[in-house]
């Protein structure tokens, strides 16, 4: 697992996905404490951000479904606006978003030096709706992060091990946060297990006798449980010696000419987009079926496939090790499905 980023190398192991954002968020706040920069207690997040279900992952997290009955628990979060968001690696934006983060860069430069930490879903935010954003985006926010001394935490709980088509979607932007988060894909989702990867210097911190009060105590019964961690070892040596992360790519490009298929022949269909083995598009939003997406997923049970929309999206995520015969089957099922419901 240290071997994913060099330099983030010092594991704290948890339990599931939401502990694992919590972990990060408590751990760079510290930091900040025991480095003196007690005014370090805010955090910003990006609209249509998904974080988890725990109260600190909820707070971050800008999908009011989640969050909003439980909006006394949850603390303030600055959720940054016009995310500049592709259809893929091949859309200009993905390259250079210099325009777009003008606006962006105002956004955080109000009170840099209230900030803890930036979190983000690298690339690809999952419960927001499928959304995939620029990779210069990310390399420019990271930027900004380290030079006003800024934590970036990378929740990777999705879009982590090869899902992208790199083993870490950070990768498509070529930068190293200071905490990264891992979960679903570690354990191949047979086991619960999830880590929080951080720095040497963030290490450092909290490496001190007890009596000095830096420790950082923060322990769930489960967590590391040597089970699941003996199948995250499996797991990480299967995706590197198949080169998951190269099936992933090569599986993703007949996904979206799949996909694409389906935007030409049902026209209500709109912004086809993917990357990696991620493939979405979008629902009509006026059509008259009621709760469309919840019939998208009983018809598609019943034509043998899952599908669960998300709002208005309906997206493909099948497992890494998916050949094109599956791939076609997904299509021809979801083609089915859509014609049954009568999409036009």
């Amino acid at each position: 697992m240290t071997r994913l980023l060099p330099n983030v190398n010092k594991v704290f192991f948890a339990s599931d996905g939401s502990s694992a954002v919590e972990i990060a968020l408590k751990m760079s706040l510290h930091a900040h404490q025991i480095a003196g920069q007690h005014q370090r207690t805010h955090f910003v997040a990006l609209e249509n951000a998904y974080h988890g279900e725990t109260v600190g992952a909820l707070s971050v997290s800008d999908l009011g479904l989640y969050k909003t009955p439980y909006k006394p628990l949850l603390f303030p979060t600055t959720f940054l606006q016009h995310i500049p968001y592709v259809r893929g690696s091949d859309d200009p934006l993905w390259h250079d978003c210099e325009t777009e983060w003008v606006a962006i860069e105002k956004q955080l430069n109000n009170t840099p030096e209230q900030l803890s930490a930036i979190i983000v879903e690298p690339i690809v935010q999952g419960a927001g709706g499928i959304k995939i954003y620029s990779a210069d985006f990310l390399r420019r926010l990271s930027a900004w992060a380290k030079t006003h001394g800024v934590h970036l935490i990378a929740d990777e709980i999705m879009t982590g091990i090869a899902r992208t088509g790199k083993m870490l979607a950070c990768e498509h932007a070529a930068i190293t946060p200071d905490f990264l988060c891992l979960s679903k894909g570690l354990t191949s989702g047979f086991l619960p297990m999830s880590a929080v990867l951080t720095t040497q210097k963030i290490y450092d911190y909290f490496y001190d006798d007890y009596e000095t009060g830096r420790s950082f105590l923060h322990s769930h019964t489960f967590s590391g449980n040597a089970l699941a961690a003996a199948v995250a070892n499996e797991t990480l040596s299967i995706v590197e010696t198949e080169s998951i992360e190269h099936h992933a790519t090569f599986i993703g490009q007949h996904m979206r000419k799949a996909m694409y298929a389906l935007a030409d022949e049902f026209t209500q269909l709109s912004n086809p987009r993917g990357i990696g083995a991620i493939a979405a598009i979008d629902l009509p939003k006026d059509n008259r079926t009621p709760r469309l997406s919840l019939q998208i997923a009983v018809d598609a049970a019943k034509n043998g496939i899952l599908l669960r929309p998300i709002d208005q999206t309906l997206y493909w995520m099948p497992p890494l090790i998916a050949e094109t015969a599956d791939l076609d089957r997904l299509y021809h099922a979801t083609r089915k499905v859509l014609s049954n419901l009568r999409i036009a």
